[in-house]
């Protein structure tokens, strides 16, 4: 069976970055994939207008609100139409890059992608698997200065994407060689 598998790039870097370098070892693990990527470089940050129009009913919107509320639809619908989410997710100064923070918060729509109930909140996409490409120089996945990957682990969840696996080149200043083994006998172990 193929995946549909979407890809979100993140790294500042154009070339070489370890977290994209993970991202391709990993999706070639999963075996038969289609992979749609997301470059979330371009990814606005959102802001009054962008609350303006997605909080304005779709039959009220002028056009300047459905095109900004066509882009944060356009990214929700990534997400719903594949199967596997593989996210690059470089430290940067114990957290995610400001870039796919932008992505995050064009996703996470009250009524959309959660809603709130009696309960607490309530994650509205289903059925979806992620796997976090982690990478960094110096900061250990899941330590106490770790922002990035519990912070991605959360708002995943968030929105109901619980099923979440990281793949962890972590603490590369302190030895290349030993984080990538690390990360290579992780992929190995990825279920298809």
């Amino acid at each position: 069976m193929t995946l549909n598998v979407l890809r979100i790039e993140s790294s500042i870097k154009p070339e070489g970055a370890v977290s994209t370098k993970l991202m391709d070892e990993i999706i070639e693990k999963l075996g038969d994939t289609t992979v749609t990527t997301r470059n979330v470089s371009s990814t606005p940050a959102i802001d009054a207008n962008w609350l303006g129009a997605v909080f304005t009913p779709a039959d009220a919107r002028d056009a300047a609100q459905n095109d900004i509320a066509a882009y944060s639809d356009s990214l929700i619908n990534e997400i719903q139409v594949n199967d596997v989410l593989v996210i690059g997710v470089p430290v940067y100064n114990f957290n995610i890059p400001a870039r796919l923070k932008n992505w995050i918060d064009q996703i996470a729509r009250a009524g959309v992608t959660f809603q709130y109930t009696e309960t607490g909140p309530q994650g509205l996409i289903q059925g979806k698997r992620a796997i976090l490409a982690f990478s960094s120089d110096g900061t250990a996945a899941g330590s106490d200065i770790d922002f990035a990957e519990r912070y991605m682990r959360h708002i995943l969840g968030f929105i109901g994407i619980t099923d979440v696996t990281s793949v962890t080149a972590q603490q590369i200043a302190f030895g290349a060689d030993a984080a990538w083994d690390t990360a290579r006998k992780q992929i190995a172990d990825l279920a298809a």
